[in-house]
Order: structure tokens, then sequence, then C-alpha cells
């Protein structure tokens, strides 16, 4: 497995490199966002752990273009960050980050993170595709289709609209959500969990589409395959 780590302190970026290379991994780092943006484009980790504030490019602003490129947009991103406060998390996942680690923190926490992140967007999918009402799931080749038309996902958005088709109207809670799109040992809150729901429904629904997430007060979300 190959990971990019983007980080302006060499000395932070060392210590990642450093503990990531003793768990087996293969790492390449860039201390700007313009020679990340590079190396992203020549060859293409497994996983991104970028820093928030970069020069030339901030970790905000490479999360948002490595989404809205198809050759970049399946890549899982872990966002480093010295702000902890909600808001400034909810912009991350919002860019696209799948998970965020906020500084200071182990070596050891972050190498969980990552094992974790890697486990859920490399989880080996096979047989027929998944369908429900309007939508199509490759799950070997990563790609969703709505009534034929190719419907772009993050790697998180993925998982979590896997989770929904298997049961097409069951109510799922928050915390049943982050159970089963981030896993249990996951630290991730459960306004996370809105944060994506918001995410898929711009992406499934489209040019004026019908909604296909029902919101269930109190209790959490649904797809409805067959909405009225």
């Amino acid at each position: 497995m190959s990971i990019l780590v983007v980080e302006d302190e060499s000395a932070l970026a060392e210590v990642l490199r450093y503990n990531l290379e003793s768990e087996g991994f293969k790492v390449a780092v860039a201390h700007d966002g313009r020679s990340a943006m590079e190396q992203l484009e020549d060859s293409h980790p497994d996983l991104v752990i970028l820093d928030w504030m970069l020069p030339e490019m901030s970790g905000l602003d490479i999360c948002r273009t490595m989404r809205r490129r198809p050759e970049l947009r399946d890549v899982p991103v872990i966002m480093l960050t010295a702000k902890g406060e909600e808001y400034d998390r909810v912009r991350g996942l919002d860019a696209g980050a799948d998970d965020y680690v906020v500084k200071p923190f182990s070596p050891k926490e972050l190498i969980a993170r990552v094992r974790a992140v890697l486990r859920r967007t490399k989880a080996g999918a096979s047989g027929e595709p998944l369908r429900a009402g309007p939508l199509e799931m490759d799950l070997e080749a990563h790609r969703v289709r709505r009534e034929g038309n190719e419907v772009a996902l993050a790697p998180t958005e993925f998982r979590l609209l896997r989770v929904l088709m298997e049961r097409p109207g069951r109510v799922y809670s928050r915390e049943q959500l982050l159970d089963l799109v981030w896993g249990r040992d996951s630290e991730v809150e459960l306004r996370t969990v809105d944060v994506h729901v918001r995410r898929l429904r711009v992406a499934l629904n489209a040019n004026g589409a019908i909604d296909l997430i029902r919101t269930v007060r109190s209790e959490g979300y649904s797809l409805e395959a067959n909405p009225n």
C-alpha cells in the first residue's frame, strides 16, 4: 500500500514517514500543495494524509480538486489539522475528506486511522451489482448509475449508499450508520453522518431528480427505491 504524506513541517513529515514505513507502507512526502498535486498526478497513492494548512495550495483545496477528478476521486484522504472546532471538522468533511485527525496526535493513533480507512475503502466486493429502484451499484468497478447515468461519489458516500441500497426502505439511525460505514472503532461524531448524507443527496439528485433519501425525524435515514 502506498501513502502520500502532505505536510509542510519537515520534522513531523519524517516522523510520519518513519512510522508508516515501519508498518510496511510505501511512503512519499510532499511539503507544499503544488508538489502534492504533481505527485498525485504522476502516481495515484492508495491513501493521502493531508495537512490542512500548506504553502502554495491549502489541504482543503487539494481535497476538493481530488474529488473533482475522476482518476483521483476514489483515493481516501485523512486530513491533519490543528483546528479542532466542529465547524472546521465539518468543512474538512465537506471538502471530501474521509477522516480527520486533530494535532497533536500520536503516530499510533494515526496509523490506526489509516488502517481503518483502508479497510473501509479497500474492502473486497464481488458478485452481481446492487440494484434499488433507479440505482445500480457495481461493487467491483466501484461505479454507481442512476437510470443509466453515472453518479460520481467519493469513497465514503459510496460506502454509505451501499449500506442504504442493501436494505431499501429500512431506517438506519445515525449510530447504526456510523458503525456500518465508519466502523465501531471510529471516533467520528454523529454530525459526520449528516454531512455525508447531504453530499450523497447532492450527487444522487443532480438535475432536479427526485430525492431518494428519506429523513425520518429523530430516527435517521432510509433509501426510498420507488419514491412517489
